[in-house]
Formats: structure tokens, C-alpha cells, sequence
């Protein structure tokens, strides 16, 4: 899997896509993987304010129950209410159709703190 270069990456395998002042996060085709199959997906409500590092939501998988890390903070203003029926979206779109929640960012800084395209797959072993 080729990881888009327009993403920012986080050591928990969180991604996140800037456009403006707006972040879309995502989790990582590797973090999809490595959970399988996805049945359930809980997630922050729009309004909701998050820190770069705490737990947003969390995925259900038929192995695990996985915690969504913030890759920055803000405050959320779109909830992809796809995932609430459709869980598995998240394993054929990780990068895309899967998309999390979208937050106005808080302190746009925190990127520099976070990997490129080529610095994760070369964290991940790809």
C-alpha cells in the first residue's frame, strides 16, 4: 500500500489531511490491517474539543477494541456518519471513504510533530 504523501502520520497510526484551518483524520491502512475486520466504530460528537496525543473514539475489530489517538488538537466539526452503518468502510478506504471526523484545528504547529508519507512507512517497516 502506498501511503498518500498529502497525509501527516502519527507513531499510533493515525492520519490526518490539512486544508485550511480544517484536519480530516483517518487511521492508517497499516492500522486497519493489523486489526481486521472492523464491526463497530464510536465516535466523538461534533462540538467536542480534542488534544493532539488523547483518545478520540475507538474501533471495534473481531480481535480488539483499538483507542483513536488525536494526531492534533481541535475542535471536531464533522462526524463521517457512513462508519455508523457501514464499520468495514474503514478497511476498504482507510485513506479515503473511511475517513474519522474532521476538526477545525487548534494549534496547527503540532504538524512539525508529525511524520511524513515516507517517515512512516519507514517507521512501520514498508
Amino acid at each position: 500500500m502506498a501511503y498518500p504523501e498529502n497525509l501527516r502520520y502519527t507513531k499510533e497510526h493515525e492520519w490526518v489531511l490539512v486544508e485550511g484551518d480544517t484536519g480530516t483524520i483517518g487511521i492508517t491502512d497499516h492500522a486497519q490491517s493489523e486489526l481486521g475486520d472492523i464491526v463497530y466504530v464510536d465516535l466523538p460528537s461534533a462540538g467536542t474539543k480534542i488534544a493532539q496525543g488523547a483518545s478520540l473514539g475507538s474501533v471495534e475489530s473481531v480481535k480488539a477494541v483499538s483507542d483513536i489517538f488525536a494526531p492534533v488538537t481541535g475542535e471536531v466539526t464533522a462526524v463521517n456518519e457512513a462508519l455508523t452503518s457501514n464499520p468495514e468502510k474503514l478497511n476498504q478506504e482507510p485513506h479515503g471513504g473511511g475517513w474519522l471526523v474532521k476538526v477545525k484545528l487548534g494549534a496547527p504547529d503540532e504538524l512539525s510533530k508529525l511524520m511524513s508519507a515516507a517517515e512512516y512507512q519507514a517507521y512501520i517497516g514498508g
